[in-house]
């Protein structure tokens, strides 16, 4: 019996030799997936009349004898019930039989047939999939491997497996497999036939992977994935090589690129004239594989366009296995090493979180098995897993519904036969129909084809998802009547009719769903009221209706609704009664203490009835249940200053902010800052916080980011002048000159010597190439040179500060205010350049320079001079004119 099994299990034709012609000639069947010849049978009638296989369908039986010859046929038959299923349930095409054509004669019809067959299908209480296409196939499948002995058929645990894999596609929870069964498949891995063929060990850990990955213990899963691939032989490596993305690109630059290849099989490669290798063994010359669509954006190129190598250049500084292969034209992959580097590729995005990252790190695996179809099943999985990687981009989301749509409507076609379509689908995680269809619609509703995505969450009686995608057509009538269609029992969601169904449900649990589920359609209905077209014509009596289906909700789910509280509750503060509104969002919070956003508007009411110590409590929660939420820590380091202003009275001054709070706020808000890294003005308070706890370089860190996100947007605010006088204060309490001795060891970097780099750094890299027109900018700058004693320097900043200042301004040349200030900064501008002006030339003398810097007696009169001349005019008769003029005579006379 093994040269059947085993041939049958690697999807090959038994030779002559393998047994009796009738086994034969139905193994050859099975494996051309001729399944309506198999199960048209005399023997395959037999076998299903079985009382055994028959029970619970309501279809008489014949007694037959089993005989000990017929075990290979049962098994035949057996795959070939569970091939048809997955036929009609996963690959397609269309079946061209029904199970009334393969069953004894009876009453019952195709559909009570499927419909008696689902509940014998529960698995340890998890019901089955009440959408699934001819479950009774299913079912017959299951009975008949079951009551095989598997001490006579060896392949049997692993048909085993496979027919569990199945079934958990049809279960809402994952169900493990008897742990016996499992060793048994794992015990395969040591049989003598198993051991001399290296491709059925990888296809059998292969299987254990992705069985192991439907349960969702994926470390288990990568090992038993690579663990396949050194079975299989298959070599692989995620490298970099040059390469151009976009069309207008120049320069090739490092791109992610996985090289990969299979091991030489025996008979089953060819070397073409050019030189590129081809697999023949399971490649058919005449197979449609499914469309690749086609980018067609006006950046991105198709695929990756990678720099061609030379054998010279491959083999020079690297010791990789697979340095020989150039990306740009790699050799084909066999298919099941296709397979292997699709599930390797499910392994990276398990093992890491969703990100960009992820998503580049994955592509890479996908374009190596897309870019040689060798397999329809495996060419679907890999466009099928590109088009989930591309839903998030921009440019490539229409080329992902797009190809999504395409590989959905090829399914029922005849374009490729069943056999291709079969050969490796238990070495894949395709999806079933139905969660394709549902992909399909969510995809829909995404890129706004919401009447496409409603045809299919009707179909898939998903329709809760229905009245959404009413609400956005404006057809709030039809929702409302759908939503009363749900309530009166004439319809039901497909989730709803799986959780009632599960055997393990007690009673009151049973009840407790239906209350549930009757709370949430009064909500649905609620949500309609507020955005029906009556809400726009009367806004109070829309208000009013929504908040009667709200309580209804609350009273038909017996006070357990947390959706109906968290609702009104959010009416209420939309009228400003924050009271009603915090009675229910502490009722909603009792009943589901993790909704993160119910807490947030919790604190908001709070802070508007200013009771602090309520208000820190919530956002604590919120921002316990929702780490990532920046808003909510800005909200709690808020309430940590004002915690002391409860309780005073209208009038009375609140006490000043304890430290303890201060630097809880600082705490939060800098905890806050590591998801809003963009938020300037989260950044803006964290520095002013900052200042008060005395933690400088950071306040000197944060205006770098103010500044970086603000001085392009609004200059005046991207720079708090206090918060940089108090850091250039904390610099220049030190005496500098132990710091020119080399005297002194920075304790801190929050003041003195130990701060002095970080704002000589916010001034040269980040404030003063971005503002160069606040003359208090430029003075606080001239403070810290005059600190350091580099005199020339802080000249020079005076001088931009004056430049910038009111004299700038040309109404100074009409207004009498603005020019007597003018005159005081003039007068202060020219005692300063008379105390650093000598300074500054006797350093640049001893520093040897050979350049000279203007005089400062010459640029002090030019100053003056120019002044008086724009404003003689209008103001010569003026008092403070003699002042000016005093000062010009003295610059002359210290000449």
């Amino acid at each position: 019996m093994s040269s059947v099994e085993w041939p049958i299990l690697r999807g090959e034709d038994p030779s002559s030799e393998a047994g009796p012609s009738r086994i034969q000639e139905l193994a050859s069947q099975l494996v051309e997936a001729d399944f309506k010849a198999i199960l048209s049978s005399s023997e395959a009638k037999s076998i299903l009349s079985e009382q055994t296989s028959l029970e619970g369908l309501n279809i008489s039986s014949s007694s037959t004898s089993q005989e000990e010859d017929s075990l290979l046929i049962r098994l035949i038959v057996s795959i070939a019930l569970l091939h048809s299923f997955v036929q009609a349930n996963w690959t397609g095409p269309n079946l061209t039989f029904t199970p009334l054509d393969i069953l004894p004669s009876t009453t019952s019809t195709n559909e009570d047939l499927n419909a008696a067959a689902l509940p014998l299908l529960t698995l340890q209480g998890e019901p089955s999939y009440h959408l699934s296409s001819q479950p009774v196939l299913f079912l017959l499948a299951r009975r008949l491997l079951f009551s095989l002995p598997s001490t006579t058929l060896p392949t049997l645990p692993l048909w085993f497996l496979r027919l569990h894999l199945v079934h958990l596609s049809l279960l809402d929870e994952p169900v493990p497999l008897p742990e016996s069964e499992l060793l048994a498949v794992q015990s395969l891995l040591e049989d003598p036939a198993v051991l001399s063929d290296q491709d059925l060990k990888a296809t059998i850990e292969l299987e254990i992977g992705l069985y192991h990955h439907a349960l969702g213990q994926d470390k288990q899963a990568n090992q038993s994935f690579l663990s396949a691939a050194k079975a299989s032989g298959l070599e692989f490596e995620l490298s970099g090589a040059l390469g151009k993305r976009t069309k207008y690109q120049v320069n090739a630059l490092s791109q992610l690129v996985l090289l990969a290849e299979s091991r030489k099989r025996e008979g089953d490669e060819e070397v073409t004239s050019n030189g590129e290798t081809t697999i023949k063994g399971d490649e058919k010359k005449d197979t449609s594989l499914p469309e690749s669509i086609a980018l067609n954006d006006d950046t991105l190129l198709e695929e990756t366009e990678f720099t061609k190598i030379t054998s010279s250049s491959s083999s020079s500084g690297t010791t990789s296995k697979l340095s020989h292969l150039d990306p740009s034209n790699q050799p084909a992959l066999h298919p099941l090493d296709q397979a292997l580097l699709l599930s390797l590729c499910l392994s990276q995005h398990n093992n890491s979180p969703s990100s960009g990252l992820t998503a580049n790190q994955m592509m890479p695996f996908l374009a190596r098995v897309i870019s040689h179809p060798r397999n329809w099943s495996i060419h679907t999985t890999g466009l099928l897993l590109r088009s989930r990687l591309e839903a998030s981009r921009s440019r490539t989301v229409e080329r992902s519904t797009l190809q999504l749509l395409a590989l959905i409507e090829q399914m029922p076609t005849s374009d490729s036969s069943t056999k291709e379509r079969l050969r490796y689908f238990h070495q894949l995680p395709l999806p079933s129909k139905w969660e394709m269809e549902r992909e399909l619609a969510k995809r829909y509703l995404t890129i706004g084809v919401v009447r496409s995505a409603l045809e299919i969450f009707d179909k898939l009686e998903m329709f809760e998802d229905s009245v959404s995608c009413l609400q956005r057509l404006d057809k709030e009538e039809e929702a409302i009547k759908l939503v009363e269609d749900l309530l009166k029992g004439k319809k039901t969601e497909s989730d709803v009719v799986t959780s009632l169904k599960k055997e393990n449900l007690s009673e009151k649990r049973k009840n407790n769903l239906t209350k549930e589920r009757k709370a949430k359609l009064y909500c649905l209905l609620g949500d309609l009221a507020l955005s029906s077209e009556e809400s726009i014509k009367d806004p109070t009596k829309a208000k009013q209706a929504a908040i009667d289906y709200y309580e209804k909700a609350w009273q038909v789910s017996e006070n357990t609704s947390s959706r109906s509280m968290r609702s009104l509750g959010t009416i209420y503060v939309g009228s400003n009664d924050y009271e009603k509104s915090i009675e229910c969002f502490k009722n909603s919070l009792q009943i589901n203490p993790l909704y993160a956003r119910a807490w947030f508007t919790l604190g908001v009411c709070y802070v508007k009835l200013e009771r602090w110590t309520e208000a820190k409590d919530a956002f604590r929660r919120q921002v316990g249940v929702e780490e990532d939420d920046a808003e909510g820590w800005n909200n709690l380091a808020a309430v940590y200053l004002r915690l002391g202003e409860e309780g005073l009275k209208d009038g009375e001054n609140p006490p000043p902010v304890s430290y303890e709070n201060k630097h809880l706020a600082w705490r939060a808000l800098r905890q806050g800052l590591r998801f809003a890294y963009a938020n300037w003005r989260m950044w803006q308070n964290y520095m002013i916080v900052s200042i008060d706890v005395g933690e400088l370089s950071e306040a000197a860190r944060a205006m770098t980011r103010v500044v970086e996100e603000l001085s392009n947007k609004d200059p005046v605010l991207a720079v708090d002048p206090d918060v940089l006088d108090k850091l250039v204060d904390s610099v220049t309490r030190d005496d500098y000159s132990l710091l020119k001795e080399g005297n002194v060891v920075p304790k801190t970097s929050n003041e003195g010597f130990g701060l002095l780099p970080i704002v000589e750094r916010l001034f040269d890299h980040t404030i003063l190439p971005r503002i160069s027109d606040s003359p208090r900018i430029w003075k606080t700058h001239a403070r810290l040179e005059r600190w350091k004693e580099n005199w020339q320097n802080a000249l020079e900043d005076y001088l931009k500060a004056y430049r910038c200042s009111i004299v700038s301004d040309e109404s100074v040349e009409r207004d009498l205010e603005k020019w007597k200030e003018a005159v005081n900064e003039i007068e202060i501008l020219v005692a300063t350049m008379s105390q650093l002006g000598p300074k500054a030339k006797t350093q640049q003398e001893e520093a040897g320079e050979t350049k000279k810097k203007g005089d400062w007696k010459f640029q002090a009169r030019g100053i003056v001079r120019t002044f008086m001349g724009r404003t003689r005019d209008a103001f010569e008769d003026q008092p403070d004119w003699q002042r000016l003029q005093d000062l010009l005579d003295d610059l002359k006379r210290s000449d």
